[in-house]
């Protein structure tokens, strides 16, 4: 019989993630992760493999915060749901975000979230390719948009402590980038998200 395991998926997920939440995707690694957990390293070799599974532990708990809808029967009302409370979950943790946006894992947690997005808008009609492009399009809405938002050094965070910076641009040469900081600055983030989101509910429903 095979040693029981010393720790579940969940909680190396939970120590990853705290880590990385902390202090950048940078300062994780097998050491900083065994020693977070109160083991060694070689330990954790039981667990995952390399680098790219500690990256997939670090999406797989993200992805497990997002509180997924019941399905409501109206495709545009489910899908707007599960786009807002990724949204809500991925600005949680922004140090994930490339990870999000670039990791693949088939983790249920994962699997759970497509499943329900490609549902949702299946309803609307769409199957095949269709039902292809449409997923891939919302998905990456939400995910580019929010590394979008807190990477942009022209666009104000919601403390608009880049207001100054982009004002101080010289007006002639960059008119529409100083035209939409101030914007930016106005709206604030969650608003300037639904924006987002109801033109790209707008295409769909075309």
């Amino acid at each position: 019989m095979p040693p029981k395991a010393k720790f579940t998926r969940a909680q190396l997920q939970a120590a990853a993630l705290a880590i990385v939440d902390k202090e950048g995707l940078g300062a994780l690694s097998m050491r900083t992760l065994a020693a977070t957990l109160g083991t060694g390293p070689m330990t954790l070799y039981n667990y995952v493999r390399d680098r790219g599974d500690l990256d997939a532990l670090v999406v797989e708990a993200v992805m497990a915060e997002v509180r997924l809808p019941r399905d409501s029967g109206e495709w545009q009302r489910d899908v707007r749901a599960i786009v807002e409370a990724t949204w809500r979950t991925v600005r949680r943790h922004p140090n994930v975000i490339p990870l999000v946006l670039t990791r693949r894992t088939l983790h249920e947690t994962t699997l759970d979230w497509a499943e329900a997005l490609l549902r949702a808008l299946a309803r609307s009609g769409r199957s095949g390719v269709d039902l292809l492009v449409a997923f891939r399009t919302v998905s990456g809405f939400v995910m580019g948009f929010a590394q979008a938002q807190l990477s942009d050094p022209l666009v104000p965070n919601e403390e608009h402590q880049d207001v100054a910076r982009a004002q101080a641009l010289p007006a002639d040469r960059f008119p529409r980038l100083i035209e939409i900081a101030g914007a930016a600055a106005r709206l604030g983030a969650d608003k300037e998200f639904r924006a987002g989101l109801d033109i790209v509910m707008a295409g769909l429903v075309r």
